[in-house]
């Protein structure tokens, strides 16, 4: 063998009972597992003790934020060291292909809270084959950290085919619209996502959608959306999100699937009986979560959506007239912000955790109404000089989940792991750099909310179930040697609010390709990852 890992604890990702084997290596793959006390134990070129270690499948990010800091970051400690050797990106129906120059610029303007303005990028792709292959050719050929499968963003689609306009598509734009997510399939995404409540994404009505996840099911893949509301309208939105694919035929993956603010409070339940509803019917459905209370996303997300109807110019066009801005202002602390539908902006519930402009550093890690009360004015005078001033650039947590809600449904069958980490900023929520040991550490081993196995096929065999990979998310002779070892006793998130990059613990060992991405607890220079493309 290449590599023999002797004695783990196996935990193959099936769910099953772990056992004790020596797993043999060779070409990048599993080929042999040798249980104990099952004959001669094999022998390898090199070999890891793993003694008092599990072995599991590689973890899944199912929501990643990464599409630019695989380019930009060969080392991506953020997550190789948490054990994730693929992360799904694309997501939230913006990122960075299909584009022309056009398209392009807005989008990076649009998300620059997300994934910086990437400046630092030589974006020498436009289609979704083209930024795949930039993926495996990324420092100098070598390729990235962990391996990426990409989402077809169908918000930049739509500011593509029809721009920033609050409007119907055109039977030619919507034609427009269905060949590229046809073209991006053919090219290797798995899927399409949507961000329903960020523009211009959001502008599409249901019969849009419909048509497109119907693209999307013709080629085996499976629609991801940020559905249109989280606060009081959140139910409904999840009923729409999964009438809409049963319509189209099309199987669904629910991002980030929380039921926080106030009004969901202990309302878990309702979400779970609405899936299992659907799932009896025949309907093909997962989810994913981080094990979080608090959200994150951008400060212009609270935004009302006529506000950003016509793209970032618009949007600092209308926060600079004082007229303007007091509609916004009411519109925000009144009505609610869309993504709310009828929860009122609360203040103190608004962290800002990351900036553009460096010279607005001394806003971060304070909530909107912290800075207010220090500079002796409104909250809403506050957070409209940040938007301006920083070009709509301000990333946020948002303190407004229930611990009860994160715990039930991250116990449902369909439920896989997610950590929607944005790793830009000054201080990112700590799921960026800790969603999978937190699963591992607080809910398995401190809480007992899963068990080891059960946890494991959350984060291993069934994302890879959903994107269709073959040979990957479970240790079986035969497939990839995307795996991790980790000490059950002490595997935490070293990440915390109050320090988000550092890195976790109990995590020795992580391989993709069948090559050290983390030994010995270090990342080497190893550079493994590929873009996983939809296979026919």
């Amino acid at each position: 063998m290449d590599l023999l890992i002797r004695g783990a604890r196996v935990i193959d990702g099936t769910g099953d009972a772990s056992y004790r084997a020596d797993v043999g290596i060779t070409g990048g793959r599993v080929a042999e597992i040798r249980r104990e006390g099952e004959g001669p134990r094999p022998t390898g070129a090199r070999t890891i003790e793993a003694d008092g270690l599990a072995l599991a499948p590689g973890f899944i990010d199912m929501h990643a934020h990464s599409d630019l800091a695989l380019l930009r970051d060969p080392d991506h400690s953020a997550k190789a060291a948490q054990g994730v050797t693929l992360e799904v990106i694309g997501q939230d129906g913006l990122s960075y292909a299909p584009v022309d120059d056009r398209t392009l610029a807005e989008v990076r303007r649009a998300i620059t809270g997300w994934n910086g303005d990437g400046s630092d990028i030589d974006f020498d792709w436009r289609t979704v084959g083209e930024y795949l292959d930039r993926l495996d050719r990324a420092h100098g050929g070598r390729g990235i950290a962990v391996n990426a499968a990409y989402l077809i963003p169908q918000g930049t689609v739509r500011m593509y085919a029809v721009g920033w306009d609050d409007r119907e598509a055109t039977p030619a734009e919507l034609e427009r619209m269905k060949r590229l997510v046809a073209e991006g399939m053919e090219q290797g995404a798995v899927g399409m996502s949507s961000g329903l409540t960020y523009t211009p994404g959001m502008y599409a009505k249901d019969a849009e959608l419909t048509e497109l996840c119907r693209v999307v099911a013709a080629y085996d893949g499976y629609y991801c959306p940020h559905h249109r509301s989280y606060g009081a309208g959140a139910l409904a939105a999840y009923e729409e999100m999964v009438e809409l694919t049963r319509s189209a035929n099309c199987p669904l993956h629910l991002a980030h699937a929380t039921m926080n603010f106030g009004v969901n409070k202990g309302r878990a339940p309702d979400l779970l009986a609405l899936l299992d509803d659907a799932l009896a019917a025949g309907a093909d459905i997962t989810l994913d979560t981080y094990p979080y209370t608090p959200g994150c996303t951008t400060l212009v997300a609270m935004l009302p959506s006529w506000a950003s109807e016509g793209g970032p110019d618009a949007i600092l066009s209308r926060l600079q007239d004082d007229g303007t801005a007091a509609r916004i202002r009411h519109h925000m602390e009144v009505v609610g912000a869309d993504g709310c539908h009828g929860v009122p902006i609360e203040w103190d519930t608004i962290e800002i955790s990351g900036v553009s402009d460096p010279g607005l550093a001394s806003c971060v890690g304070k909530t909107i109404q912290q800075s207010a009360d220090m500079r002796g004015e409104e909250p809403w005078v506050t957070a409209r000089r940040l938007l301006i001033n920083d070009r709509l650039g301000s990333t946020i947590l948002q303190h407004v989940g229930h611990e009860e809600n994160v715990r039930a449904i991250m116990r449902h069958r369909v439920h896989t792991g997610g950590s929607d980490g944005i790793l830009q900023g000054f201080k990112p929520h700590p799921r960026a750099y800790g969603t999978f040991p937190q699963y591992l550490g607080k809910y398995v081993r401190e809480l007992g909310v899963l068990s080891l196995e059960e946890c494991v096929a959350h984060l291993t065999s069934r994302p890879a179930a959903r994107l269709r990979l073959p040979d990957r998310g479970l240790v079986r002779e035969g497939y990839r040697a995307d795996l991790v070892l980790f000490d059950p006793d002490t595997v935490a998130a070293g990440s915390s609010f109050e320090a988000p990059r550092t890195l976790p613990v109990g995590i020795p060992h992580v391989l993709v390709d069948g090559k050290p991405v983390i030994e010995d607890g270090r990342r080497t220079d190893v550079l493994a990852g590929r873009a996983v493309r939809r296979t026919a």
